[in-house]
């Protein structure tokens, strides 16, 4: 078997597993589940009558570059929400099967284990638990950024060292964050590229949260956004999206890549052998997604609608505050925060996700360790019938 399967450790789901394994959830309350990022607002039928509607396709294999028509319908989404006028629909744009299977593969593309040197891949802290995967199944080793309050959630570059950042060659980044919902700045980027090019690293930009925001004049700024304003250029960037949260559609696997032609083309040569080609009816299902964006206004309204209703209640009682964007709270905890769920759970059947199981010790701290992370994507009714029950047990500890 490959080696670095055994240094995958488990995922924060099979970690929740566990640690529930002997509470018995109240049995007088029925179960309300916000552990898990998986949106519950319905999908919207033009989308599932697009896919019904392009079955026919199943018949014929697909190509993994995707059809001419999604790449342009991709290509012009990019020029709608980012003003990218000059994204090249054959070269700087390609579909993929969901964000998470992308950014996986991504790693498998972009490491050179032959520089002599074992390669790192740097990630925010706490994190989307794909990007450490990604990072040893290629061979290379994590390296975390602790994102803190504090901080405002901002990465401490001066926590690797020289010698570190020469041997970086992968640069994971969450925008919107995920659990943080930090949205990361042009001043940001701009450090961020310029680390970039002094070192010669790639930077995945993973944005599958960058559709759920709270101010329709200001939306979250994305990382081509940010080079095209810089005037850097695209070179070693390449950007993840997808129709998951935007569309409600997380089932489909429906995403897709921007940016760096050049890295594209390796990642493309890596996915034909890999086969990963969309089926042709998602394909179909996924250009009605994107040309439309009044659902995605609507489904904005939605999460607008319970962090109105219940940001403020758990206020009384935790320090939660809005996020830039995304559709997670993220707040710390009067008590441990693995404590904190199994009570929470065995005493009002609410699930919550422990933070410290989204972080990996490091610095010195586990950045994650006293923090939940409450995912709003219940309905709206079950969202505040939830915060009513957190603010009950939080208010008798």
């Amino acid at each position: 078997m490959n080696p670095h399967l055994s240094k995958l450790q488990p995922y924060p789901f099979e970690k929740l597993r566990q640690l529930f394994a002997n509470v018995t959830p109240n049995p007088r309350l029925r179960e309300i589940r916000l552990s898990i990022g998986e949106p519950q607002h319905a999908t919207p039928a033009f989308i599932k009558d697009a896919l019904t509607a392009s079955l026919a396709g199943l018949a014929s294999y697909p190509t993994t570059l995707g059809s001419a028509d999604l790449r342009r319908c991709l290509a012009a989404w990019l020029a709608r929400r980012y003003g990218l006028h000059e994204i090249d629909a054959e070269t700087q744009v390609m579909p993929v099967n969901g964000s998470r299977e992308a950014l996986f593969a991504f790693a498998q593309t972009v490491i050179d284990p032959s520089r002599g040197y074992t390669p790192l891949v740097v990630s925010p802290n706490p994190f989307y638990q794909i990007y450490e995967g990604a990072a040893y199944l290629a061979g290379a080793e994590p390296r975390f950024l602790n994102t803190l309050p504090e901080n405002d959630y901002a990465f401490d570059f001066s926590a690797l060292s020289e010698a570190e950042w020469q041997r970086v060659q992968l640069f994971y980044v969450c925008s919107p964050g995920n659990p943080t919902g930090k949205v990361l700045g042009l001043d940001d980027w701009r450090q961020l590229f310029a680390l970039a090019d002094r070192y010669g690293f790639v930077i995945a930009s993973d944005e599958c949260y960058s559709e759920i925001f709270f101010d329709e004049a200001a939306p979250p700024l994305g990382c081509l956004q940010a080079a095209s304003l810089l005037g850097r250029g695209y070179e070693r960037l390449v950007m993840f999206s997808s129709l998951s949260k935007r569309s409600n559609v997380p089932g489909m696997r429906s995403g897709f890549v921007a940016g760096d032609a050049a890295t594209l083309k390796a990642f493309l040569l890596y996915r034909t052998y890999h086969g990963s080609a969309m089926n042709p009816a998602v394909q179909a299902a996924s250009v009605a997604a994107w040309s439309d964006e009044a659902h995605v206004v609507d489904n904005r309204r939605q999460y607008v609608q319970k962090f109105a209703a219940v940001t403020p209640r758990l206020r009384e009682v935790l320090p939660a505050a809005l996020p830039d964007a995304g559709f997670y709270l993220w707040t710390r905890t009067p008590i441990d925060d693995g404590e904190f769920a199994r009570a929470l759970l065995a005493d009002y059947n609410v699930v919550l996700l422990p933070g410290s199981t989204l972080a990996r010790s490091a610095q010195g701290i586990n950045p994650g360790a006293g923090f939940v992370r409450i995912a709003l994507v219940a309905p709206l009714a079950d969202c505040v019938e939830a915060a009513e029950r957190i603010h009950s047990f939080v208010a008798k500890l």
